[in-house]
C-alpha cells in the first residue's frame, strides 16, 4: 500500500468557519505525541536488537507517525496562527522521556511488547476514526481519515510480529491479560497525553503542570467524540490481541461494559 504524503492532503479546502475549538486543542496535543515517533523507534530497535526484519518495520512505522505529527501540526497552525508547534514540542520532549537506554522490553517479553503496541494502535485507530467522523472541517477530516487507516494497518503490523514471537515464547492467557490491563491502566496514569495537552495548550492553564487537571481537560474533550461503533471495534481488536475470538457472547459483553465505562468517564470528567 502506497503511503500518503502531505501533498495528498487537500489543503486548499481548509474552511476556518468549520473549526471545532475543542477539537483543535486535541489536535495540537496529538501532533506532539505523533511527531515523537522517532524516540519510540529507538526504544523498539533496542528491544529487538537482533531482529533486523522488525527493526526495518519499526523505523518505517516511526516515519509514518512523524508524518502524522507534521500533518496535524500544519493544520493546527492554519486553524490557530499563534500556535508555536516547535516551542511546544520542545517543552514536551524536555519533560517527557522514553526509556531509550532499555535493552529489554518493559513488558517483560517481546510478545508482551508487541501486545502492548497492538493496544496502543487500537486506541489511536479508534481515536482518529472518531475525530474524522466528528469533524466538519474538510482538511482535518481528510487528515484524520488517513491517520486512522495507517493506525489500523499498524495494528496488523504489530499483530503479525506478535504472532511470530508468541510461537517462541508461548505466553498464557493470564500473561497476555496482565500486559493489556497494565497498558490500559497506564492511559489513566501516565504523563504522555496529559503533558502533551499541557504543552500544546499553555494558555489554558495558569500554573505549573498538574497531571490530573491536564488529564481531565484532555479526557473531557476526547470522550465526547466517541460513538458506540468505535468502542465495539476497539473491543474486538483488544480481544484479538488477547487471543480470543472477537465475535460472540464474550465480545458483546465486553463491548457493553466498555460503552458503559466510556459514558461514565465522560460524565465524570464533565462534572470535574
Amino acid at each position: 500500500m502506497k503511503s500518503w504524503t502531505l501533498d495528498d492532503i487537500p489543503w486548499d479546502r481548509f474552511d476556518p468557519a468549520k473549526i471545532d475549538p475543542e477539537m483543535l486543542r486535541l489536535v495540537k496535543a496529538a501532533a506532539m505525541v505523533e511527531f515523537n515517533g522517532g524516540d519510540y523507534a529507538i526504544y523498539l530497535c533496542n528491544v529487538f536488537h537482533d531482529d533486523p526484519e522488525f527493526q526495518t518495520a519499526a523505523r518505517r512505522w516511526a516515519d509514518e507517525e512523524v508524518r502524522h505529527g507534521e500533518a496535524l501540526a500544519r493544520w493546527a497552525g492554519l486553524a490557530d496562527p499563534s500556535f508555536d508547534f516547535a516551542a511546544g514540542f520542545k517543552r514536551f520532549t524536555d519533560g517527557f522521556k522514553l526509556p531509550l537506554q532499555a535493552t529489554a522490553s518493559v513488558r517483560g517479553s517481546r510478545t508482551g511488547e508487541l501486545i502492548a503496541r497492538c493496544i496502543v494502535e487500537t486506541g489511536t485507530s479508534s481515536y482518529y476514526s472518531a475525530l474524522s467522523e466528528a469533524s466538519q472541517e474538510p482538511v482535518l477530516k481528510a487528515i484524520c481519515r488517513n491517520i486512522a487507516a495507517d493506525e489500523f494497518r499498524h495494528y496488523k503490523l504489530f499483530y503479525d510480529h506478535m504472532r511470530r514471537y508468541e510461537a517462541r515464547e508461548r505466553p498464557g492467557l493470564l500473561t497476555r491479560a496482565r500486559v493489556i490491563l497494565a497498558r490500559l491502566w497506564e492511559t489513566r496514569g501516565d504523563d504522555e497525553l496529559p503533558f502533551a495537552y499541557y504543552c500544546a495548550n499553555p494558555g489554558e492553564f495558569d500554573g505549573a503542570y498538574d497531571r490530573r487537571a491536564s488529564g481531565r481537560a484532555y479526557s473531557s474533550r476526547a470522550s465526547r467524540y466517541y460513538r458506540p461503533h468505535h468502542v465495539d471495534r476497539a473491543v474486538a481488536m483488544v480481544l484479538k490481541a488477547l487471543g480470543l475470538t472477537p465475535n460472540g457472547r464474550l465480545g458483546r459483553a465486553f463491548a457493553a461494559l466498555a460503552r458503559r465505562w466510556l459514558a461514565s468517564e465522560a460524565a465524570r470528567t464533565a462534572r470535574a
